[in-house]
């Protein structure tokens, strides 16, 4: 056989070629699993950092088992709600076979056409349940993400998780990093009177008194805008249902916000800045 001609070098490259790309797509296949067990215990550590169960890092330590584990252990209910904010199915969350809704950029591209499957997590903690959702959107080189952690009616954020695929490290990336930035959530809640703009992050210092604002990072002005805009396009989403937690924990508390004119019930003032029940108001008009 003539080695030297071109024929030769032809089959000889495919052949190569061939080999190459069945060994590299066997692996894939071999590895496949073991991916998704990475980015399905990563997604849940995440969920579990924002819900306040332990810290990242701690997290980090863990193997995939461990954190899967942690997931059952505390996980009371997982579901998916509409646009309206409606229950349409449930996820599994016995630990042999956890599901998530963790395709976030498929739900984005949902949002944007008006029909989302959008899932809602709700932990126990200390006796209360902890309502866990996501959010999604663009950095300034590339996804950002996050969790953030409601109390049981979702009139207060209790905690929040953020992470990103490719921000500057040192500016954009503080959305991960810096810790003092996700604590600056606690303690905070959407504006219920406005959806299109639920909450905010504020170059040069938010408002003291603004329950729905906090600081963005000094140099990072396209990410925190990234992330503000993620934050508000998906807390829009999840409006309806944010709004009837919050009134169902205000009928629970004597009060029927909107629901009848003039007295006690739907009077001026009945319904608290964060969506529930303004009780102090309610004492004293009964």
């Amino acid at each position: 056989m003539n080695t030297n001609n071109n024929v030769y070098t032809i089959v000889y490259t495919t052949i190569v070629v061939v080999i190459a790309a069945a060994i590299l797509a066997v692996a894939a296949m071999a590895l496949k699993p073991r991916q998704q067990a990475n980015i399905k215990a990563e997604t849940i550590s995440q969920m579990l950092t924002a819900a306040g169960f332990s810290d990242k890092d701690a997290l980090s330590k863990l193997s995939n088992d461990q954190i899967l584990a942690m997931y059952a252990d505390n996980i009371k209910s997982a579901f998916l709600i509409d646009a309206e904010g409606n229950k349409t199915g449930e996820l599994e969350t016995a630990l042999d076979d956890i599901e998530l809704q963790d395709n976030l950029k498929v739900e984005n591209k949902n949002i944007a056409a008006g029909n989302p499957s959008l899932p809602v997590y709700v932990f126990e903690k200390d006796g209360a349940d902890i309502n866990v959702i996501p959010c999604y959107g663009a950095g300034l080189w590339g996804p950002i993400w996050g969790y953030i952690a409601f109390n049981a009616d979702c009139t207060e954020i209790v905690g929040a998780y953020f992470d990103h695929e490719s921000e500057t490290p040192g500016l954009g990336a503080k959305i991960k990093d810096e810790a003092w930035f996700r604590e600056q959530f606690k303690g905070k809640s959407v504006d219920y009177k406005n959806s299109d703009k639920a909450f905010g992050i504020v170059k040069g210092g938010a408002p003291k008194d603004d329950p729905s604002k906090v600081d963005a990072i000094t140099g990072a002005t396209m990410t925190c805008n990234g992330l503000d805009a993620a934050l508000n396009t998906w807390f829009k989403a999840y409006m309806p249902f944010l709004q009837k937690k919050a009134g169902a924990a205000a009928d629970e508390g004597d009060c029927c916000c909107g629901g009848c004119e003039g007295g006690q019930c739907g009077g001026e003032g009945c319904c608290s800045e964060k969506g529930g029940c303004n009780h102090e108001h309610n004492h004293q008009e009964g």
